[in-house]
């Protein structure tokens, strides 16, 4: 909790004024039963109609009040929670958008997603009940004591009974709901994860008719999490009969005593009905603390995962160098750099090296999982190596801005995310003032004008979440257009032209050379095809580097290349490429 309330502040004019509604309707409330005594006394027993009219608007001038400061205080307490949820779902999302891909694969998306909405809201539903309860019942409970003391003299011991039964009762129960606390959270974002994967895959699932299979793995998932909500439902509904026990024995006995006392003319009858008023007064009041009680440990389990959250800092650091300290220009250097994904037994990548300058085009290729992929994500520092160093335009990575390195670079991932809205919002996704033109040139360089221009809008037609409405090749093709608009020094092909047929593919890379300039490319493939002309290609087995060279040199001294390009072009033309050097 401690961590949360130091990111988020609450309001303290709101919380001042809250507890002064909360303090008027408790003293308004806690007038009546003195109020209906002197009614009793004078009016009733010495037959004043005059005194009864007139106490009886007293009590419902201060039962309006008590109302009327009760809805401000509710007013006013809803408010304080929603801003604070509000401003600490921001604080989330502020903490996750800071995060490198390695903090991300620690949570997973289902948790992150759990702890933003769901955790959240249990805090704000806490806290709420907090402002309005946590501080009125206390406050309730002793004025209510300090008042039947006061008004029922020795019927007041009855007190000192009910009040330890109900508190050690509640007590006992709120420990054994707290156990299932953390137990409930992790069940819930088990099936968080399991349907966020059903929704993802869907496609997937129905081509390999898994549909059963997937429906056993949520209702194993749904299952668990409903039977862990009743062990603990079990548990805390007890609280209810346990207070309503004490509660029913407690009035009794009262009213017994003072029955008697009332007989034996030791106490006024009205003094009696007062103070039944109050101990009830007060046994609501210890009520509504146990039921905040009650949700303190599922609300200090999602506070813990909502402070994992915002305790965890980056293993990527911002640098303080600025883009234009550097010495060159749309260059990338690796220098012995090894790296292995946190928690990993073996490096992916190992003694890395090699240089790409302006102009060059720079290819990757290697077996599936020899770490091509890898090695693209330490350059906009999606992670950072392991050992060795990382140098763009002459400067280490770590050094600049985060935000002024990924400024120089344009990043076509594997996966191709589109965003939901229209084709002009996502092309101009990576420059924010580009326009119409420039939208059309990047289009056509990535050959997705021919079918942009086809849809019915144009650059204005929709684009569903993930772009599910578009194919493959295209939404590979929107995502190559979106990082040409953005213009960069330095572009990362993640196998980008794998959906795309051998003539687009052609096609795609002449437009690119002709357009990029001083831009480097460095590209991942898995196609000899598509990496052919490319001026340096990297051959990699196993996280290491096995060859370097153009196509033809490779043919020559590399045996791992040799045996993936007779694969593809086949056994005749690399004999045939062979003989021609």
């Amino acid at each position: 909790m401690g961590t949360i309330f130091s990111r988020v502040r609450l309001s303290g004019r709101r919380v001042a004024g809250l507890l002064i509604f909360m303090l008027l309707s408790a003293v308004a409330a806690m007038l009546l039963p003195t109020a209906l005594a002197s009614m009793i006394d004078v009016g009733v027993t010495g037959e004043s109609r005059s005194a009864i009219a007139v106490i009886a608007v007293i009590m419902a001038a201060l039962s309006l009040l008590a109302c009327l400061f009760n809805i401000l205080a509710t007013v006013l307490s809803a408010k304080i929670s929603t801003k604070f949820a509000a401003d600490l779902r921001g604080e989330i999302f502020a903490r996750v958008q800071s995060f490198s891909a390695a903090e991300m694969d620690a949570f997973g998306t289902a948790s992150l997603v759990t702890r933003t909405t769901s955790d959240v809201t249990n805090i704000q539903l806490f806290l709420s009940l907090l402002l309005r309860l946590g501080v009125t019942a206390p406050l309730m409970a002793v004025a209510g004591l300090a008042l039947s003391s006061a008004t029922g003299g020795e019927l007041s011991v009855v007190l000192n009974v009910a009040i330890p039964v109900l508190i050690i009762g509640a007590g006992v129960i709120v420990i054994f709901v707290s156990r299932y606390s953390v137990a409930l959270r992790k069940k819930i974002d088990r099936l968080n994860r399991v349907f966020l994967e059903t929704l993802e895959g869907v496609r997937v699932i129905r081509a390999f008719n898994r549909e059963e299979r997937e429906a056993e793995r949520f209702n194993e998932a749904n299952t668990e999490l409903a039977d862990m909500t009743v062990r603990s439902g079990r548990v805390s509904a007890l609280l209810v009969p346990v207070i309503q026990v004490v509660f029913g024995v407690t009035t009794a006995a009262v009213m017994g005593l003072g029955a008697h006392y009332v007989s034996a003319g030791e106490m006024e009858v009205g003094a009696l009905v007062a103070n039944s008023q109050y101990i009830s007064m007060i046994l609501a009041a210890i009520m509504m603390l146990a039921l905040v009680i009650m949700l303190f440990p599922m609300s200090y389990a999602c506070a813990k995962r909502v402070a994992e959250v915002l305790n965890t800092e980056p293993s990527v650091k911002d640098g303080t160098h600025s883009a234009s300290e550097r010495t060159e220009r749309a260059s990338v250097r690796f220098d012995h750099v090894s790296f292995a994904y946190s928690g990993a037994d073996e490096p992916v990548l190992r003694d890395i090296s090699f240089e790409t300058r302006a102009g060059e085009v720079t290819a990757i290729i290697g077996r599936t999982g020899c770490g091509k992929s890898s090695v693209l994500k330490l350059i906009p520092r999606l992670y950072d190596a392991t050992v060795g160093h990382v140098y763009v335009d002459g400067m280490d990575v770590r050094k600049y801005s985060l935000s002024e390195l990924r400024g120089l670079i344009g990043y076509i991932p594997q996966k191709n995310v589109l965003f939901s809205g229209d084709v002009a919002s996502n092309l101009s996704f990576g420059d924010g003032e580009s326009g119409e033109d420039e939208w059309r040139a990047a289009a056509h360089i990535a050959c997705a004008d021919e079918f942009i221009e086809r849809r019915p809008g144009g650059y204005h037609a929709e684009i569903a979440q993930g772009g599910t409405n578009l194919s493959g090749g295209q939404r590979q093709r929107m995502a190559i257009a979106r990082a040409v608009v953005k213009r960069p020094e330095i572009y990362l092909f993640d196998d980008s032209f794998s959906a795309l047929d051998m003539k687009t593919d052609r096609t795609l890379r002449e437009r690119l050379r002709e357009n990029m300039g001083d831009s480097t490319m460095i590209i991942v493939a898995q196609r000899v095809g598509s990496i052919i002309d490319a001026d340096r290609i990297l051959v990699m087995d196993d996280g290491a580097i096995v060859g370097c060279g153009r196509h033809r040199e490779l043919l020559k001294s590399c045996p791992l290349y040799r045996e993936i390009a007779e694969l593809q072009l086949g056994e005749e033309e690399v004999q045939n490429e062979l003989k021609g050097l």
